[in-house]
């Protein structure tokens, strides 16, 4: 993706982050249906051409996409889509790709959240081996005379029980509806989000007073060069902390107030 539409997945992606950051959602559920919503559109393309149509309005757009989503999906899902169909992107197909990377990226999410991201990471890695190394089962999972259904029967007698569910779901998705991509450059793309995902750090941030989008970057920059590592931010107001903050990365916790830190990791990126 280029321009328009990298924005628009960057602006998706954001959203998807807060949404399964808050433990209410169910980051499973949203990955089944944004894949069904992705099916629904690789399937539909004049409906995609619509909905990513330029001259139509944003609004108009993602009052399209509730009324043709509305009870199909849950309330998240259709307001995820809703917004993405607001955003410009550069060619209709991207529209889907996005889809796609985000419940794929909801999948992994939700395998973070029971602790199971590093296990799901290192088997789409051995599976991409396997298949490297058995060239009849490549021909297998890749032969465009086969149903899904005969393929996804194939994964099950071979992952099922053997790997995590979160994997056997992805590599489910791919070989069933692969779009277009060869089998290895999709659990390629697989095995780059996972490791993306497992890399990403989390800060809980708790502040006497809501952070301006300033302080936000500015300390999401900070923590970023600390620990090595793109910092997402979950803001939460909390009167009693005196008028500092709290910090909690993992285990760690710091403590201070926004200007002395921010100044502290100004004077630690100087030096």
């Amino acid at each position: 993706m280029n321009g328009a539409s990298r924005e628009a997945l960057a602006a998706a992606r954001e959203r998807l982050d807060a949404l399964t950051d808050n433990t209410s959602v169910n980051a499973r559920t949203l990955a089944d249906e944004l894949a069904a919503v992705t099916a629904l559109l690789d399937r539909e393309v004049s409906l995609r051409r619509v909905l990513t149509d330029p001259a139509q309005a944003g609004e108009a757009k993602a009052e399209l996409a509730r009324r043709l989503l509305g009870g199909q999906v849950g309330g998240e899902t259709a307001d995820l889509v809703s917004g993405m169909v607001r955003s410009r992107w550069s060619q209709s197909r991207d529209l889907v790709d996005a889809l796609e990377e985000l419940a794929v990226l909801a999948d992994l999410t939700a395998a973070q959240q029971s602790g199971a991201l590093d296990d799901v990471e290192d088997e789409l890695f051995r599976f991409g081996r396997i298949v490297a190394s058995n060239t009849e089962l490549r021909a297998a999972l890749t032969d465009r005379a086969a149903t899904g259904s005969a393929k996804g029967e194939l994964l099950r007698s071979l992952l099922g029980g053997r790997a995590d569910a979160a994997t056997e779901r992805l590599v489910t998705r791919l070989v069933t509806a692969p779009r277009g991509r060869s089998l290895e450059a999709g659990l390629e793309s697989l095995s780059k989000l996972a490791a993306d995902r497992r890399n990403r750090l989390v800060a809980v941030v708790t502040s006497a007073v809501p952070l301006s989008d300033a302080q936000k970057q500015r300390l999401g920059a900070a923590l970023g060069k600390l620990y090595g590592h793109p910092v997402h931010l979950n803001i939460d107001v909390d009167p009693e902390v005196l008028g500092g903050i709290r910090v909690q990365v993992g285990d760690e916790v710091i403590n201070g107030s926004i200007a002395d830190r921010i100044e502290d990791a100004g004077r630690r990126l100087a030096g």
